[in-house]
């Protein structure tokens, strides 16, 4: 007879597999589908074994040829989001772990309270402005926007990692003559990288996929991948899911294969200042 220990690990142990396997298929089904005919996309039963083309992607390179710039244009808007907020949320954590006040303390507040409305909220009322900066379609705008909107969980993601850093290793810099961006520099910075990883990936993985922003503020030159793949499902020819689903599996890729490689990280900022030592 199983030991009650025993019976609750198998329980976690099901539900963490049907878990995954929750989030896993939909995506496998995505980049299963994009090697298969259209015919055979939508065939019932599903067909697991087949034989595998890369029709659709050729289709997406003749048919939709902005969707590798677009995917370029992605890409430097995520560099530019992500070096900005970790720089501001590096800084902002560092005064938030080491000082206190009520002007920090109301300043924390108003800062979730900004991350908690509905983007669209913050957006309308921004596009006037933006549009008279003559910021509208640029790739300045979109860093802008996503530094912004993710600025407050990525400070305190680093308020916690800084926490953990004694003070007495800043102070000893300070007596050997270190001035505060000495001390950030050489002395915080090294020890709280992983923090800063942890930030980037959620900042990284928020502006690769990103499209509200990207619709209201761009048209054409800084327009991102999502913003393509929005039009492959409105053609009035109706929607070509092999080369949409072979769109999604190029856009998806590079964005899983980091993930993956970084997941550590990850459990890292969801778990940072649960255990302070």
């Amino acid at each position: 007879m199983r030991s009650p220990r025993a019976a609750g690990k198998a329980w976690r142990l099901s539900a963490a597999a049907l878990a995954i396997a929750w989030s896993v298929f939909p995506i496998a089904m995505v980049v299963l589908s994009s090697f298969k005919s259209q015919r055979d996309i939508f065939a019932i039963p599903p067909q697991l074994v087949f034989e595998p083309s890369l029709e659709n992607y050729r289709r997406l390179l003749k048919e939709w040829p902005a969707f590798l710039p677009d995917m370029a244009n992605s890409l430097v808007v995520t560099i530019g989001a992500t070096l900005l907020t970790v720089v501001a949320s590096t800084l902002a954590g560092y005064v938030y772990a080491r000082f206190r006040g009520r002007a920090l303390a109301l300043s924390a507040f108003f800062m979730v309270l900004v991350r908690m409305l509905p983007p669209i909220v913050v957006t309308l009322p921004l596009f006037p402005l933006f549009s008279w900066l003559h910021l509208t379609d640029t790739h300045l705008v979109l860093v802008l926007m996503y530094a912004a909107f993710f600025v407050s969980l990525s400070t305190w993601i680093m308020r916690a990692f800084i926490d953990q850093v004694p003070r007495e290793l800043e102070e000893a810099a300070v007596v050997d003559g270190a001035g505060l961006l000495q001390v950030l520099r050489m002395v915080v910075l090294p020890l709280v990288v992983n923090g800063v990883i942890a930030a980037s990936l959620f900042v990284i993985v928020y502006a690769w996929n990103e499209f509200i922003f990207a619709l209201i503020f761009t048209t054409r030159i800084a327009r991102t991948a999502p913003l393509v793949m929005s039009e492959m499902l409105s053609t009035t020819d109706g929607v070509d899911w092999g080369v949409l689903f072979a769109a999604a599996t190029v856009q998806l890729a590079p964005i899983l294969a980091f993930i993956l490689a970084a997941q550590r990280y990850v459990i890292a900022g969801l778990t940072a200042g649960a255990v302070k030592g």
